[in-house]
């Protein structure tokens, strides 16, 4: 299990390598920037395992002229190995009880709710299976534990959204025709954090809109749907 296994399959690395299409090209100078993958017909391929913030900027250059396949992955299983100082032996290892969720996702498109109805961009939100890699630093972040490294074990779920609109899916009940971030929550089965930020994305990228207001809470209602050009 030596660390320089785990650098040649790193997550992002595995992710490029089971997105990119035969004969597609990877690490590839598009413009200013460098796609993951580009693809024989120009699809541009993007796996980003982290911040969508950072990806705004390329995104806004590039999408006028390909289309755009953003891939963000989300532990669903997530089994945490503690390395020795030498980053060869492992220490233990252990089952995460937390459990990624496709909404977790929206902690990210807050960054970005206005480029989802770009009509060259699509994202996939992929649930996985990894392992995360952990060292000693006698830091207290993480308990003196940091991470050094995450490797895919497999791919167990994909959901593609095409544009905001498709965030309703994340609404597993239905809704009143108007309503405020707690009938979000309650449609969706989370917490009223989550449903804010659900509300804030739609609302950004003019799928919803407001309506009115109830004591402090803001009531919405569906926006008429225009697809953007």
């Amino acid at each position: 299990m030596a660390i320089g296994t785990l650098n040649e399959g790193s997550l992002h690395e595995a992710l490029k390598i089971h997105y990119a299409p035969p004969g597609a090209a990877l690490e590839v100078p598009v413009e200013s920037f460098v796609a993951d993958v580009r693809t024989e017909d120009d699809q541009l391929i993007e796996i980003q395992t982290s911040g969508f913030g950072s990806m705004r900027k390329k995104l806004e250059k590039l999408l006028p002229n390909f289309p755009i396949l953003l891939v963000h992955p989300i532990a669903k299983i997530r089994h945490i190995v503690k390395l020795e100082d030498d980053l060869d032996t492992p220490l233990g290892s252990r089952k995460s009880p937390k459990h990624g969720k496709f909404e977790d996702v929206l902690d990210e498109v807050v960054s970005i709710p206005k480029i989802l109805n770009h009509p060259n961009f699509t994202l996939e939100v992929v649930l996985i299976e990894e392992e995360e890699f952990r060292v000693f630093s006698g830091q207290r972040r993480r308990n003196g534990w940091r991470v050094v490294g995450r490797r895919l074990v497999s791919v167990l779920e994909t959901w593609r959204v095409s544009e905001a609109r498709d965030l309703l899916q994340l609404v597993r009940h239905n809704l009143p025709e108007e309503f405020t971030t707690a009938d979000l929550a309650s449609g969706m089965d989370s917490h009223r954090s989550m449903a804010q930020k659900l509300a804030y994305c739609l609302r950004e990228a003019g799928t919803i809109e407001l309506c009115g207001k109830q004591g402090n809470a803001l009531i919405y209602k569906h926006a008429v749907y225009k697809r953007a050009c």
